[in-house]
């Protein structure tokens, strides 16, 4: 009897016995700082792309399968012009908006569970608050992706009698910036690129059939981030780039760039032979400020420039600047 009561009490207290759970301390500074590739920044990259807007109110947008599709067109296009880049995931993200007038008309209407089928491929539906409201669901999405092999870090230190950096930069259509040519040392003096080894690993890029994507400014990610519901990328552009390198280059500031890596075992090239880096065409408020004395042309490239072999360098106006300081006044927005 006693033996039995015993194990029924044993029975119950197991029975009622739960999993204590709490929160302890992490030093989220400390690893970050140590266990991270580019110290306190993410190595998963991404691009969030709106759906395409059908008029210019933005009442009405293509699908999310359309979404999806430019999200992986952008990606194939990116590795094919030779982004050394890898996919990760893809989701919809969903944002949300006030609605009224013919947006709200337009939208499909999530009020009952009768109208979830309704809502599986559209990218936008709208649903009233407690107060009366329209609210706008815009489904979005997000491509996930990380370099190929990594990010790796290169110093440019800068020393006095230094006349330029010995590169330029240009731009893919998809909004990646890259080395687009690097020069050789025309004298005795090696120029910062050479001496950083930027030089040579331009030329490792251009074995392995890939673009020498600068990731990072000062850790300062600048790579392209949004496509607008008119489909424009958003991205960074190349003549404020120059700019602020040239700045370092006259306050003898060192240039701590990130660029992309890839798979050195894999020589399979993802560009044809001969065929163009597609680069756009600068915009003219950006062709106005070069034209403002900002930086003083490069009429000479020298013919040993460093450039893709039996290819017409497509450059955008950051491209074609000089590094040389003419006559510099800085823009309202520079501080």
């Amino acid at each position: 009897m006693h033996a039995g009561s015993r194990s029924s009490r044993v029975v119950c207290a197991l029975s009622k016995a739960q999993l204590q759970d709490g929160y302890v301390s992490y030093p989220w500074e400390k690893k970050m700082k140590e266990v991270l590739p580019v110290p306190s920044a993410s190595s998963f990259l991404s691009l969030l792309v709106l759906p395409t807007a059908l008029d210019r109110a933005n009442s009405r947008y293509n699908s999310v399968d359309d979404t999806l599709a430019r999200a992986n067109a952008w990606f194939l296009a990116s590795q094919a012009a030779g982004v050394p880049i890898a996919f990760l995931n893809v989701q919809t993200e969903a944002l949300l908006t006030k609605i009224s007038g013919d947006m709200a008309s337009a939208t499909v209407n999530s009020g009952s569970l009768a109208d979830l089928p309704n809502l599986a491929n559209a990218s936008l539906y709208g649903f009233e608050d407690y107060h009366g409201v329209d609210i706008g669901v815009v489904k979005a999405v997000r491509l996930w992706f990380t370099a190929a092999a990594g990010e790796m870090p290169v110093e440019i230190t800068l020393e006095e009698g230094d006349t330029k950096l010995g590169f330029a930069i240009s731009r893919t259509e998809e909004g990646f910036l890259y080395i687009s040519s690097v020069m050789e040392d025309d004298s005795d003096r090696p120029t910062p690129s050479t001496r950083s080894g930027l030089r040579d690993l331009y030329r490792e890029a251009k074995r392995a059939s890939k673009l020498l994507v600068i990731s990072r400014v000062s850790c300062r990610k600048v790579l392209p981030w949004m496509v607008s519901t008119s489909g424009a990328i958003r991205c960074f552009d190349t003549v404020s780039l120059s700019q602020k390198l040239s700045l370092h280059r006259h306050a003898l500031r060192p240039i701590l760039l990130h660029v992309l890596m890839w798979d050195f075992g894999t020589d399979a090239p993802n560009r044809p032979q001969g065929a163009p880096c597609p680069t756009p065409q600068p915009s003219p408020a950006f062709a106005e400020l070069l034209r403002q004395n900002s930086f003083s042309w490069v009429d000479n490239q020298p013919a040993q420039a460093d450039g893709e072999p039996g290819m017409v360098q497509g450059r955008d106006t950051a491209g074609d600047a000089s590094f040389r300081f003419h006559n510099f006044s800085l823009p309202n927005n520079w501080v």
